[in-house]
């Protein structure tokens, strides 16, 4: 099977939770760091998720023992593809403070909109100079 080296060119900072969290699964802690993986689904979709952060290099691996390749042909050929998917129930969006409750964290409380600004009445005082006689 085929490898993958992965390194971490850029900074995880301003990434999002899920971003840090597949790059921590795939190994890698620290830009400049390189780790390497089986070329698989799952660490490719994982890769998928964070290829902005990462370089990705492939490297074919020749296996020439005929007995591991035929064993893997078997195995697949003996999954029946008539499985059908799992449907996915919708979860309902979390709120902030529901996300903030868990974690323990003190929420900030939602600001209500300011009025807007009365415009400002201009008074014109006129002084009024006495004639001179």
């Amino acid at each position: 099977m085929a490898k993958v080296n992965i390194t971490q060119v850029r900074s995880r900072i301003g990434a999002t939770k899920i971003q840090c969290k597949n790059l921590d699964a795939l190994g890698l802690r620290r830009m400049g760091r390189t780790v390497q993986h089986e070329d698989s689904p799952v660490i490719m979709g994982m890769i998928e998720k964070v290829r902005h952060l990462v370089k990705i290099e492939m490297n074919a691996t020749v296996k020439d023992d005929a007995k591991s390749a035929a064993a893997t042909k078997k195995a697949t050929a003996g999954k029946k593809a008539t499985a059908a998917p799992k449907a996915e129930a919708k979860k309902p969006a979390a709120t902030k403070t529901a996300t903030a409750s868990k974690t323990g964290a003190t929420a900030a409380k939602p600001t209500a909109k300011k009025p807007a600004a009365k415009p400002v009445e201009q008074v014109v005082v006129e002084e009024v100079i006495p004639a001179e006689e």
